[in-house]
């Protein structure tokens, strides 16, 4: 099987393309970031792109699926608009680039609370993605919302707190399906995803996205 995969510089992109690699069901891995990967194996092609100009990648969107796990954060992007272009606009792109060279099964990591219609800018972004991700008619469509990540050397503040608070509400027992999953976790599930044959559209969301 030949997968491909964007956002591989991230948090989960990483763990997720060391798992594909890991994998005997996995011949060829093929990356598409923005910049170099630094990651050397027999199995892997890496493609430092442009995704403003798809005229240079898209004729090598080729593969078996499509995973993605391309985001990023407002205080990296610097606006709104940054964030929306990297996170929907290049990753829909991509998306319509891979449909287009056949590729059968796309593996979208969104968020838990994704909505289209969200008063939040981050839920109602991830929602759009989906809708937007849906309309790509890919014969198989599997979405992963998790609920807070665990990343290992996180430095946003915030998010370390968050995932601290509701590390000790579920030793009570509390917001179980909202517990903290580790980006390793995730990316064995995209990567179990990916590998049976699957037509159709399926959510994985609180704690189904452990692998």
């Amino acid at each position: 099987m030949k997968a491909i995969v964007i956002g591989a510089t991230g948090a989960v992109g990483k763990e997720l393309v060391k798992v594909l690699l890991s994998r005997p069901d996995y011949e060829t891995v093929i990356t598409f970031t923005r910049r170099p990967l630094g990651i050397d194996s027999p199995k892997l092609e890496s493609h430092v792109i442009d995704f403003d100009r798809p005229d240079t990648w898209e004729d090598l969107v080729r593969g078996d699926v499509l995973f993605s796990a391309l985001g990023t954060s407002l205080k990296q992007a610097g606006s709104k608009e940054a964030q929306y272009k990297i996170d929907h606009d290049y990753q829909l792109s991509f998306a319509r680039a891979a449909r287009a060279k056949g590729v059968s099964h796309f593996v979208l990591v969104s968020s838990a609370g994704a909505d289209p219609s969200s008063s939040f800018f981050y839920l109602k972004l991830k929602g759009i993605i989906e809708k937007d991700a849906e309309a790509l008619a890919f014969p198989g469509l599997s979405i992963l919302r998790p609920p807070s990540l665990i990343r290992p050397h996180a430095k946003r503040p915030l998010e370390t707190i968050s995932v601290k608070v509701l590390e000790g509400l579920n030793v009570f027992g509390l917001f179980r399906s909202m517990a903290p999953v580790p980006v390793l976790s995730v990316a064995r599930k995209m990567a179990d995803l990916g590998s049976r044959p699957f037509t159709g559209e399926e959510i994985i969301i609180g704690q189904d996205v452990r692998g």
